[in-house]
This record gives structure tokens, sequence and C-alpha cells, in this order.
């Protein structure tokens, strides 16, 4: 297959969400489930179609975020990548287990007047508690 670069995502791109499709159509596979380390916060942008998180990393008042690790060909990257909107970007994230992997990322702008859902643990807990 060549060479791989894992992706940590948080909202629209996990199993059985919208955007998965983008991940599985650039022949990307499921990893694992992992959670950030807890220097994270979580915020709704439901402004977006399709709804997803933004993920931004803080000094304090972060917790653990569950995520999935996809496992893409680099060759994918840059298709992948073309099509991730502002204000969401890929960076790195610190995984709890001391890990670092790159994934999403939210540029702290957007998380003004959102709505922080940070408690919920994840974008899939947050999406279950409302429904």
């Amino acid at each position: 297959m060549g060479e791989t670069i894992d992706i940590a995502v948080v909202g629209a791109h996990l199993r059985g969400f919208p955007l998965n499709r983008e991940l599985t159509d650039r022949a990307a596979t499921f990893v694992r489930e992992a959670r950030t380390a807890p220097c994270y916060r979580l915020f709704a942008l439901d402004h977006l179609t399709p709804p997803r998180p933004g993920l931004l990393r803080v000094d304090d008042g972060g917790a653990p975020i569950a995520l999935e690790i996809w496992r893409m060909p680099v060759v994918e990257l840059g298709g992948f990548l073309s099509g991730v909107a502002a204000p969401l970007g890929l960076g790195r994230l610190m995984l709890e287990d001391g890990d670092e992997v790159v994934g999403f990322l939210c540029e702290a702008y957007a998380t003004a007047g959102a709505r922080e859902i940070t408690e919920h643990g994840g974008w899939r807990d947050w999406l279950a508690a409302t429904r």
C-alpha cells in the first residue's frame, strides 16, 4: 500500500457519520479508538453542514476527548486536506497515552459563542445525550 499516515477524527468523520466516506473513499482504514490528553475542549459548531465539533487545545480546563484513528495512504492526503473547511484544520494532537498523531483541530475564533460540549467526552456521546 505504500507510505501511510495516521489521522485522528473527532466528529463527522467518525464511523457511521456523514463524512466518514471521505476517509473510506481514500482507502483509509480504521485503526483504533483513543482519547486525547486532558488538554482539549470540545465545541459544537452547529453552523457547519453537517454539524461537527471543534477541538481546541487549552492550557487549563480541558478533558480527554474520544476520537478514532484512521490510517490513510500518504498519496491520498492532499485530496483529503483540500476538502477540510475552515475553521477546521489538521495539526498535532496529544493522546492520553502520550503518543502524538495528526488530527482535526479548530481555530480558536470559531469557538466564540459556540456551545461547549467537553463534559460529554466526545461527539458521539454528546449527540446521544441530545437525542
